[in-house]
């Protein structure tokens, strides 16, 4: 059962996300009056200790413990003592895992809008620049008219703007604070559910049913459908690509940093990275495999405008 139960290797990414949500329950138990303030700023300088431990490479887990939340809670009993128990007051590790995810997956999910905006943007912009440029227009792989290049590129612009809707809608539904709700029937100690929610940087406020937000994972779901969407578009473009680049087409030239070559022919030039769904480079990047893709697939693109490669992402144009 110990293995079955053990999660640690997993949700140990969230450890920033447990111990800002331990901070500020920290100070709302203080401003309650269950701590004294001299008992908050101490759990406080404990909580950033394990944090600077973590920030650097340091803290060690111990065999036997759970997830992330047993682990930074044994950590600050050995850095204060005794009084990292008072921490769990009127706490539950319901409300706390719930709100833990919800922390993490905004933060890993603003990053991605972020991405994917400056992604649609590149589009757009190579759009603008080479509108002039014409080349055939498929079905069934048969050429069927004479369209833009600029009008095969917002054909996918269109559909990740449609993506970063979805994704704005899925943030809004998680931005509710589901702290102070016990195991499932609230708070005991008139804990200020607001303020907490003003300070985690819950825009919605706190959650108005204690059962439902401990028990509510649909912004989990929803973020998994809105990255199988986007994933199947970043495909279909990716496929382009690769079509696009063979011998038989030419349109575009992928650039080395984004091909592979073959150990027997040396005439090959694969394109490596899109084939598994890739288009990167250096800096960020869209990741959302085991995040929170339901999908096995693996992929991210680099849409980050100050890299050099970005451009060459989206392809050559047709000549």
């Amino acid at each position: 059962m110990v293995a079955f139960n053990q999660s640690l290797e997993f949700d140990k990414r969230m450890w920033k996300a447990d111990l800002r949500g331990s901070i500020a329950y920290a100070g709302a138990l203080g401003k309650a009056g269950l701590l004294t303030s001299s008992e908050v700023s101490e759990l406080q300088r404990g909580l950033r200790l394990v944090e600077d431990e973590w920030s650097r490479g340091e803290f060690m887990t111990q065999p036997g413990e759970e997830d992330i939340h047993m682990a930074n809670e044994r950590r600050l009993g050995e850095l204060i003592g005794p009084l990292a128990g008072k921490l769990h007051t009127g706490r539950s590790r319901n409300d706390q895992v719930a709100t833990d995810v919800r922390l993490w997956l905004k933060e890993e999910l603003h990053g991605l809008r972020t991405d994917l905006i400056r992604l649609i943007s590149v589009a757009a912009q190579r759009a603008n620049a080479e509108v002039d440029i014409l080349m055939p227009g498929y079905t069934h792989l048969q050429p069927a008219q004479p369209v833009r290049w600029s009008h095969w590129l917002l054909s996918h612009a269109f559909a990740w703007q449609r993506d970063a809707g979805r994704l704005d809608d899925a943030l809004a539904r998680m931005d509710v604070l589901p702290l102070g709700s016990g195991a499932l029937a609230g708070h005991a100690f008139g804990l200020d559910r607001v303020a907490l929610a003003v300070e985690l940087g819950f825009s919605a406020g706190p959650s108005p049913n204690s059962m439902d937000a401990v028990s509510d994972r649909d912004f989990i779901l929803e973020t998994m459908a809105w990255a199988s969407i986007l994933q199947v578009h970043l495909s279909r473009w990716a496929e382009d690509l690769i079509i696009y680049s063979s011998a038989e087409f030419g349109f575009v030239g992928l650039s080395d940093a984004y091909s592979t070559g073959s150990s027997l022919m040396p005439q090959k030039k694969n394109p490596g990275r899109c084939g598994a769904k890739f288009c990167c480079a250096k800096n960020r990047v869209l990741v959302l495999a085991r995040k929170t893709s339901p999908l096995t697939t693996f992929f991210c693109v680099n849409v980050s405008t100050s890299c050099t490669h970005t451009h060459r992402c989206l392809g050559a144009p047709p000549r």
